[in-house]
């Protein structure tokens, strides 16, 4: 039977009452008050029901370390981000599991510069968990908590100050909040700044469907919504808003791989960064978006904190873009953070600029196709899954710094552990019409060694 909690260097996720619980939550809390160097600790939480209990048990490891604890409430977590770099904190948890159903809950680690922790950090945070090494104080040191209710607002500043809303207000927009933290995000850009958006799933909470950012789940509610409404796109969060998916104006649900070459495209032409970084089971569409613009493309293991080391390893102003094939994106306006929001606009951005609608834009891609499955696995049958992987697969280039990726002319596979789920995922592309065979063969595969 697969666990039902999740301890690594990626952090702390898994399902509540029966995986993750109060005990984990005090004591990674408290080797994160541990860890980190001097100054206040910034907590926010997503709307999920156990979020509330989990966010009692960060807050008490924290205070009992000492630290000052600012509380956001209910919080996305590039606003958490936000608020990290312009309070100068040590660093900041995210209470919340982003596209996981409504049963997982996860605790997500942040650093001083509001980026998530790199694999040294994180490793260092793991061995003071496992070790029970807290930094406890006495009772006359115990931490303060604050509560700071403007972080929205804050982080609404500086949106704006990055993109033109008195242009971008005029389109009318069609968003699926999946019952996450985008719908207070929204609704606020509405009253603020004269926003049309109409949203669905608003409810915070309720999770009317999985919080995933796909195309199959853009085609269950949001994308018949767009034409009747007349609006100009739609677009699908997550819990955290921290990815995104699109709509076109058609109300033709449009792939999550396309996030990333969409935006690199819109930004390498004023970027000085000629660097796109994304990972080895992001599409090859974005390889072909880089060339256009003599940029190249850095690819590195699945997973945030091999992207926070790949970004460590450039100059900001060397990188364009960042990000992955799930509708996460970075930009090095905001620090290089994952936000859904802020892709959003930059879409909305770049319709404006071109004078083209979303639609227009995408036909101007060669179309890629891209299968993803999962399948789950027992841990000590994976080793003899990628042997016989790369045995049979010998006359493609392999990849073996992330599990197994082989390329070919025009399609390639990426076979991977998931660091959040107990699963295998399987993820096959080819430039053209899907790659069916290749596929549900590897599909096959992978059960034999899932006894």
């Amino acid at each position: 039977m697969a666990k039902s909690v999740r301890i690594s260097e990626v952090g702390l996720r898994g399902i509540v009452g029966s995986g993750l619980s109060a005990e984990h939550v005090l004591d990674f809390a408290s080797a994160f008050g541990t860890f980190l160097g001097p100054g206040a600790v910034i907590v926010g939480r997503d709307p999920r029901a156990s979020s509330v209990m989990l966010r009692e048990g960060v807050v008490a490891g924290l205070l009992a370390c000492g630290r000052e604890v600012i509380d956001l409430g209910l919080v996305s977590t590039p606003v958490m981000q936000h608020a990290i770099c312009r309070h100068s904190a040590a660093g900041g948890i995210s209470i919340g599991a982003s596209h996981n159903a409504a049963e997982w809950n996860a605790l997500k680690f942040l650093g001083a510069r509001g980026t998530y922790l790199s694999t040294a950090e994180a490793g260092e945070l793991l061995d003071l968990y496992h070790l029970r090494r807290f930094a406890f104080v006495d009772w006359k040191n115990i931490g303060k908590l604050r509560i700071e209710e403007d972080a929205l607002d804050l982080y609404l500043d500086d949106l704006a100050g990055a993109f033109d809303f008195s242009a971008l207000a005029r389109y009318k927009i069609v968003v699926d909040c999946a019952n996450g933290t985008s719908s207070k995000i929204l609704r606020r850009l509405n009253d603020r700044h004269g926003f049309r958006f109409i949203l669905i799933n608003e409810r915070m909470g309720a999770f009317a469907h999985e919080p995933n950012t796909s195309a199959s789940t853009v085609a269950l509610q949001l994308a018949p919504l767009i034409e009747p409404t007349g609006a100009d796109a739609g677009f699908l969060f997550d819990i955290d808003s921290d990815r995104v998916a699109m709509a076109t104006e058609k109300g033709e649900a449009v792939s999550e791989e396309l996030m990333l070459p969409l935006l690199a495209d819109y930004l390498l032409p004023s970027s000085p960064g000629r660097l796109v970084i994304t990972n080895l089971s992001t599409t090859a569409l974005v390889e072909e978006i880089a060339a256009r613009h003599g940029a190249t493309v850095i690819r590195v293991p699945v997973g945030r904190q091999a992207a926070t080391d790949a970004l460590a390893m450039y100059r900001p102003d060397e990188i364009a873009v960042a990000g992955e094939g799930t509708g996460a994106v970075m930009m090095p306006r905001f620090r290089f953070v994952y936000d859904g929001i802020a892709s959003m606009f930059a879409v909305l951005s770049m319709m404006h600029l071109r004078g083209a609608r979303l639609s227009e834009i995408l036909a101007g891609y060669p179309r890629y196709s891209i299968l993803k499955g999962q399948i789950p696995l027992l841990p000590q049958r994976i080793p003899a899954l990628f042997a016989h992987l790369e045995r049979r697969y010998a006359d493609g280039r392999a990849n073996s710094i992330d599990g197994l990726r082989v390329d070919w002319p025009e399609k390639w596979f990426h076979v991977r552990v998931s660091q959040t789920e107990p699963i295998v995922r399987v993820i096959c592309e080819h430039r053209g019409v899907p790659p069916r065979m290749l596929f549900q063969e590897l599909m096959d595969q992978v059960r034999q060694y899932a006894a």
